[in-house]
Formats: structure tokens, sequence, C-alpha cells
């Protein structure tokens, strides 16, 4: 890619901003992307109801093909999330019902509002669900004309099932099909909507030119595959996981805040990649805010934080997440802003341990870890350290109505008894 100069809008974005990592026929598409609009897609599972912090950096090259002048497609796999990607996973996905997945669905697909526009233009972002096309496939019909293009040779060289079959761990039937079904929805969404690209993880690389072979044997126009790097932060560390579990992007499953937090804790190394993956900023501001040093480079950490999450969850939100948290570090005090948590007025009056109230909180796993951290310094309650495990929270803690539980100096949650 480092030889290649991208002539089209589209490709010269998303290089620049360090989007790439394989292309099926860099030529071909930027020669197709700088002659006129193309259609293209990223696939989204129903697997739990809210997208996570990994999913974002797809939707963001969906904002990118818009904002140079293409048209996305956000497809939900109402569909394949009925049979399980086995891509990156070690054992078979629990399957989910079909009223579980279409809860999901519903739950998820607000989130692309934020980064794409729906509305009735020629670049207007499409939502289609492939339970559409493949629960109607008849499995004789569908072994006669999809199946009978895809070499079994092939498909046990994928990494996607290579990897389990090293390890020994079992795949099922219904697992080894999902690429059939994943190929198949690129030639569905060319037939439909004159598709041409596919884009996504760079784990979904087999996955995605399977599609593109498929189209080129069942006589769909030329069909592309664009996959991002595997994102990791600069101590090599997968991103996206916190002490207590996934970044989520709905606000009910990860607050605001913890999500300005989130990016606020970003290494130093990684500032400038995320400003340019994870924000709109122009280039030569994030140069400038890249090439910060000392001290200076928490301003373009804060920055990266509220761009970030205006993005997501619109730009007042992000101020507010912005202002809680220089009250809660440069003025020690608890922001009525902080994310809060209810508790039973009558457990709390009846005496509850600290510990416990840690626990309730989200903020530690178990009470044995609360313990453990207790020794270290770890815990403050109203910004004061806890020193006794066995000590309760009662009366004489509550500060307008709430307490303050505090892990290490940057997660920080109020609990409210009522």
């Amino acid at each position: 890619m480092s030889e290649f100069q991208p002539k089209s809008d589209f490709l010269r974005v998303l290089s620049e901003r360090g989007y790439i990592h394989q292309c099926s026929d860099f030529a071909g598409l930027d020669e197709k992307a700088r002659t006129g609009r193309i259609t293209a897609y990223v696939g989204y599972d129903c697997t739990a109801s809210s997208l996570h912090i990994g999913n974002l950096i797809s939707a963001m090259m969906l904002h990118w093909l818009q904002q140079t002048g293409h048209r996305p497609i956000t497809l939900m796999g109402g569909g394949t999330t009925r049979v399980g990607d086995p891509s990156g996973k070690d054992e078979t996905r629990k399957l989910l019902t079909v009223e579980q997945i279409e809860a999901n669905k519903n739950s998820i697909k607000g989130v692309f509002s934020r980064f794409l526009d729906y509305g009735a233009t020629g670049t207007g972002a499409i939502m289609v669900d492939n339970a559409e096309w493949l629960t109607k496939l008849n499995y004789i019909d569908m072994l006669r004309d999809i199946g009978r293009h895809f070499s079994i040779n092939r498909m046990l060289s994928m990494d996607s099932v290579k990897l389990r079959l090293e390890r020994e761990q079992e795949l099922s039937f219904i697992e080894f099909n999902y690429m059939i079904l994943q190929s198949y929805d690129f030639v569905e969404l060319s037939r439909m909507h004159d598709c041409c690209l596919q884009m996504g993880g760079s784990d979904q690389w087999g996955n995605i030119v399977n599609g593109v072979e498929l189209g080129r044997r069942m006589g769909s126009q030329q069909l592309y595959a664009l996959t991002t790097p595997l994102l990791t932060t600069a101590s090599g560390a997968k991103m996206g996981k916190t002490a207590s579990g996934a970044v989520w992007l709905n606000a009910d499953m990860f607050s605001p805040y913890d999500y300005w937090q989130y990016w606020r804790n970003t290494e130093d190394a990684d500032v400038g990649r995320f400003l340019k993956l994870f924000t709109v900023l122009p280039l030569d501001e994030i140069a400038r805010l890249e090439a910060l040093a000392g001290s200076e480079i928490n301003e373009a950490k804060k920055l990266l934080a509220t761009e970030a999450t205006a993005l997501l969850h619109g730009r007042s939100i992000a101020d507010e997440a912005a202002e809680t948290a220089r009250k809660t570090f440069e003025q020690g005090i608890a922001a009525d802003t902080l994310p809060t948590v209810s508790i039973s007025k009558t457990e709390f009056e009846a005496g509850l341990g600290v510990l416990s109230a840690f626990v309730s909180a989200g903020l530690v796993a178990s009470t044995g870890e609360a313990r453990r951290l207790v020794q270290g310094g770890g815990l403050r309650v109203n910004d004061e350290a806890v020193s006794d495990p066995r000590a309760l929270l009662n009366r004489n803690d509550l500060r307008d109505g709430t307490i303050k539980l505090s892990l290490g100096k940057k997660r920080h949650i109020l609990i409210k008894p009522e």
C-alpha cells in the first residue's frame, strides 16, 4: 500500500488516516471510486444488544465513504446471527432465539445515524437485513446454485476454520456454513443495490474474498474487498477492554462519561493514530496535537476524548462529560453528572459494607478484589482512602444524597440509596 498513491478521494482519505490493511485490487477499486459513485457495505451481526468499540472503525470507514461522495450500506445480520461467525472464536457461539436476535438488532441499529446520513439523496445510507433473503433459501437449491462454487480444500485453509482445527477445538457444521452465507450476502447486495465493495476487520479477510470469488463465479460485476488493521494499543493490548468489561457504544451499557474517560486514558503513543481513526479533525490539526510532548499531550487526550464522544453521543453530552472530568480531577469534587448507581435504601440503612458497595457499583468484580485494592490504597470513598475493609457506609457518608466511590484516580461512581 505504501507504493500505491490513491487518486480517488475515498481511498486517499482512508489511506491518510490509517484505515487500510488489505485490498483485493487497489488500482481497480481506486479507479472505480474516482470515476463514479460506488456503493459499499459492512455487515454487523446481532449477537449483543449493543455494538462495541471494535465495530467503530468500520462505522468510521462508512462515514468517510459517504463524506467522499459514495453510498454506504449497513447490513444487519438478522440471518447470519442465527448461524454464528466462527472467526476469532475458540468455541461455538451460543445460538440465540429469533426473538433475541430481533431485540438485539433493534437495540443496535440506532447508533449508525450518529455516523451516517440515511437521507434520500444519492449518497443516502441504506440499512438492510440479510434475513430478508437468507431465510428464504431452499437448502437443495442453495447447494446446487451457491454451494457448488465453494472448494472444501480452500474453506479448510481459512483462518476461521484452520485455527480451530489445529487447536482440536470443535467447529460445528452450522458455523462451517457461515462463510458461504456471508459470501452470498455480497452477491445479493450487488444484485439488489449495485454494491461492489465489502469492508471489515482483518479477521474477515477470508470471508470477504470468498464473496469476491463467488461473485465472479455467479456472474456479478467486479467485486472488491477492503479490510482494516487489527486494532491494538501501542503496548500490544487488544483495544476495547476495560477492567469492568467491553466498551459498548450504547449509552445504557457504557455511560458517555465512562466512554470519555476511556479515550482520555489513551496511551501517549496512540494519540495521533486514534485522532485520525476516531475523530473527524483535520489532519494538519492532528499533526499539531500529535507533536505535543510532556504534560501537554494530556490536552490532546482530552480533545480526543471529547471529539470521539461527540461523534457517538452528541456535542452537548461530550462537553458535559469533559466538564464533569474537569470538576472531578481538577477541583476534587463529586460532580452531579458522574455515573450514578441506585442501591436499595433498605439495604443501605441496614448497613452496607464498603467492599459490597464497590461490587454493586460495578467498579470491582468481587469483594476479594476490593479487599486487595484496599491493601494497596486503591479504593476511595468521598475522595478519602478506604483503610478498613470491614467499614460500613451510612448516612454520615452521604453528600447531597449520594456517596462518591473511586477506583484509583480515573474511575468514579456515585451510589444513591433510594
